[in-house]
């Protein structure tokens, strides 16, 4: 095999693939990178058994071939390597040469057929929407997934289609973070798992703009995103995810709207006396049109009023604060609403369009 590539183009290729290059693993060929010039086309892969991920990369297939290299000393070469061509060979031995100007490095590579390949994931149906969209989704939700995999289902998010619409829901046993967005198609209902890995890794190659457009591809077992140059393929999380719907009510006895910014302001000015792992509540005191914050910790008190619009009952409820800022920082609306059942039933953020729904637990400040 030879290959001729630009530098800068084997650099963004490589940063997209090795997104799925294992820290760990027993399985050793899985630590490398596959290196695909078998047709006039350049493909780079990684795959973790888990997340699967191939990009395209520019360049000039001189002799076709296959091969496949550590990724982590690959990737560390072409990074030290000038702004210049690169030209990798790969002879019947498996050696690797690798030359860039007056540079010249020798490797060697392994066997590319024990390399696992992409999965196979019949393309039909796909769903298409914008890169954008799907970025901001992700943005909006993921913070809400559980980091702790002793119940797997909170790990991923819920991608749910339904009369048209996308929804994708996470939750972590203290709060849930919903989004809507209405497709321009009509689609089969679908509903399916996707691990929060896959989720936030996708998000960093999306390019985020709106004249880009990405399709979703499903089969039992795997979701394929595919989108540019690039295509990842990632395992579903098995299982019935919990029933947000009945944790959700309809029901309220106060109604607040607030400025969104005056009141993720306070909460951040109130953070400054909690430490990361503090469980220190943030104490709402709803009276009137004023909403009162509060909290105390060993290292001080702090004590804010801003004006709010009230309906219902006046309330005192405390909640986590970086759960609550979480979800405001996502929020783009000048202006929020909260509503309110009781001190020990939790907090619904939403809006009139009802495309996104966050919901907090209280938390016990006697």
């Amino acid at each position: 095999m030879k290959i001729v590539c630009q530098r800068n183009d084997l650099i963004n290729s490589i940063n997209i693939v090795n997104k799925a290059v294992p820290s760990k693993t027993s399985m050793e060929i899985l630590y490398c990178i596959l290196i695909d010039a078998s047709t006039p086309r350049i493909t780079i892969t990684a795959n973790d058994m888990e997340l699967a991920i191939e990009t395209v990369t520019e360049g000039q297939v001189v002799e076709k071939g296959i091969m496949a290299v550590d990724a982590r000393l690959f990737s560390d070469i072409i990074r030290k390597l000038p702004d210049s061509d690169v030209t990798i060979v790969c002879d019947e031995k498996r050696n690797v040469t690798i030359t860039c100007e007056k540079a010249k490095f020798n490797i060697s590579s392994r066997d590319w057929e024990e390399f696992a390949r992409l999965p196979m994931i019949e393309k039909n149906e796909p769903v298409i929407m914008t890169q954008f969209s799907l970025k901001e989704m992700i943005r909006q939700t993921i913070f809400s997934i559980s980091a702790n995999d002793t119940n797997q289902l909170m790990t991923g998010e819920l991608f749910e289609i339904k009369n048209n619409i996308l929804s994708v829901t996470s939750l972590d046993g203290h709060r849930i973070s919903i989004r809507r967005m209405e497709l321009e198609k009509d689609y089969e209902d679908r509903k399916v798992i996707v691990p929060g890995k896959t989720l936030i890794e996708i998000s960093k190659i999306l390019s985020g703009e709106t004249a880009d457009l990405i399709s979703l591809y499903f089969s039992k077992n795997s979701i394929m995103f595919e989108f540019d140059s690039t295509v990842v393929v990632s395992r579903l999380i098995e299982g019935n995810y919990f029933r947000v719907d009945h944790m959700i009510s309809s029901d309220y006895e106060t109604v607040i709207k607030v400025n969104r910014r005056e009141i993720m302001d306070c909460i951040d000015r109130s953070i400054l006396l909690t430490r990361e792992d503090d469980k220190r509540p943030l104490v709402f005191d709803i009276f009137d049109q004023v909403l009162s914050l509060s909290i105390k910790s060993g290292m001080g008190t702090m004590d804010e009023t801003i004006p709010i619009s009230k309906e219902g009952k006046d309330m005192k409820i405390g909640f986590n604060p970086r759960y609550l800022l979480d979800a405001l920082r996502v929020i783009d609306d000048e202006e929020v609403s909260m509503y309110l059942v009781n001190t020990k039933a939790p907090c619904f953020i939403r809006n009139d369009r009802q495309n996104y729904l966050y919901v907090v637990l209280p938390v016990n400040f006697i």
